[in-house]
């Protein structure tokens, strides 16, 4: 199983397949790995400690950021995730982003962003599309069009808690007016936008 893999240099993290969307655009729709990755479809969920277990494997100077990110959404195992982000910061004192659809509140029924204080640095979220309708299409987000609103909310919610909270869409897939709106958006609740490459 690919626990750690490596993206140009950051050292990226895959412990769920679970998600609660299934995005139009995922790259997991297409491929099953990400450059030399391997595969990261999981046999099965590795433990906490297996996942520390790992790092022992890679040479955690070479790399910027600890990233959470694989073929699933790392706040479906969020207390897994942060006890690994604990063991990280107090081993490696490492900076850590996690990539996320923002719906970790919808997935555990609270406001999960004060367990983020102290252990994560960079939270970056799928924006998508300005639009609430667009944005269920898109997704098909098994919370329906209520996802939206709540991806913003912990957006705005988590930006207290972490260094950095950065909202992005993906280049060549919205309009300019789309673009603004979306960069409205993060100016009002007070977070960065990014406009991401596109892959294929």
């Amino acid at each position: 199983m690919v626990i750690l893999y490596e993206v140009h240099d950051n050292l990226y993290v895959n412990m769920t397949n679970k998600c609660p969307c299934a995005c139009t655009f995922c790259l997991r729709q297409t491929k099953d790995s990400m450059d030399d990755s391997g595969s990261l479809w999981l046999e099965r969920e590795p433990t906490v400690e297996e996942v520390k277990a790992e790092f022992d494997k890679f040479d955690l100077d070479k790399y910027k950021e600890i990233v959470f990110c694989g073929f699933g959404e790392p706040t479906e195992r969020l207390d897994d995730v942060l006890e690994v982000c604990k063991f990280i910061k107090e081993k490696y004192n490492k900076t850590i982003r996690i990539n996320t659809n923002g719906l970790a509140d919808l997935i555990h029924g609270k406001n999960t962003a004060p367990m983020f204080e102290g252990l994560i640095d960079i939270v970056s979220i799928s924006l998508n599309t300005p639009n609430k309708e667009r944005y269920l299409e898109l997704t098909r987000s098994k919370f329906g069009i209520d996802s939206f609103d709540a991806m913003i909310t912990f957006a705005n919610n988590v930006k207290h808690y972490v260094k950095q909270v950065i909202l992005s869409t993906v280049s060549t897939t919205l309009t300019e007016e789309e673009e603004k709106e979306c960069s409205d958006i993060c100016s009002k609740i007070g977070v960065t936008y990014r406009i991401r490459p596109f892959e294929e």
